[in-house]
């Protein structure tokens, strides 16, 4: 229940200031000019197919506009992300209401969960804007359906991985500001990581490779779910959850 209650106040929350109406909204002008930027693209190239049928073979609506649209939905959420999770700990610590919360007969992981969840479920809706484009786009095209099943698991698992250590950077200042580019240059830090994973030589390479957070989404982007992928995603969550709650046990046992 004490999960619940703090589900509902901070997803409330989330509505009763700009922060959600501005996130959802820029979410939706970004992913809708992905959508029709690549919608536009495949119809051109449909046009020409139909003139040289050659030039048909392989044109496929789910590998040409769904899943690059999914990578540029993933792009998206590492620089929206951080602005969603800045404020759930840095607020209440700047307002001194976190040590009105440590006196409810609350325990720490209940109020951690409450809040992911409510930033989870922000995230949700936001995929659910896109979910929109990609059955709009099913009325009139055939899509292989799998693919976006799985596309839409990796899009949850790597969201809950931002919105980990976005809830961690917010737990450790006071300072919205700072959490949301603290969390934001680490996010992009272990987003790129494995660009040098080639250079990196035979031992250095697949570490950095493994790190990296986007590689990760590959096996989901092309339509299958490695276990070895979806336990990274969790554990990296749980780890980022696991430092945030000894954060909060730090904070109330300090006062």
């Amino acid at each position: 229940m004490n999960v619940l209650a703090i589900f509902k106040k901070e997803f409330r929350a989330y509505f009763t200031s700009p922060i959600a109406y501005v996130v959802l909204t820029i979410f939706a002008l970004i992913s809708g000019f992905f959508f029709y930027s690549l919608l536009t693209f495949f119809s051109l190239n449909s046009l020409q197919a139909a003139m040289n049928p050659a030039l048909g073979q392989g044109l496929n609506a789910s590998q040409w506009i769904v899943s690059p649209l999914f990578r540029d939905i993933a792009v998206t959420m590492l620089l929206l992300m951080p602005a969603t999770t800045m404020r759930l700990f840095s607020e209440e610590k700047k307002t001194g209401t976190i040590e009105l919360l440590f006196s409810y007969p609350i325990r720490d992981w209940e109020l951690l969960l409450g809040k992911f969840l409510a930033a989870l479920a922000l995230y949700a809706a936001m995929l659910g804007i896109s979910l929109l484009d990609v059955a709009m786009l099913g009325s009139f095209a055939r899509l292989e359906w799998g693919l976006i099943v799985s596309g839409y698991i990796g899009l949850l698992l790597l969201g809950m991985t931002f919105l980990g250590l976005g809830i961690l950077a917010s737990s450790l200042t006071e300072n919205q500001v700072v959490a949301a580019v603290g969390a934001f240059g680490v996010l992009l830090l272990l987003w790129v990581i494995g660009w040098s994973a080639e250079a990196a030589g035979p031992t250095l390479g697949p570490i950095l490779s493994h790190l990296s957070i986007i590689n990760h989404y590959d096996s989901f982007a092309k339509g299958t779910i490695e276990s070895r992928d979806v336990i990274y995603y969790l554990n990296f969550t749980f780890l980022c959850l696991f430092l945030t709650l000894r954060s909060l046990k730090s904070k109330r046992w300090r006062g």
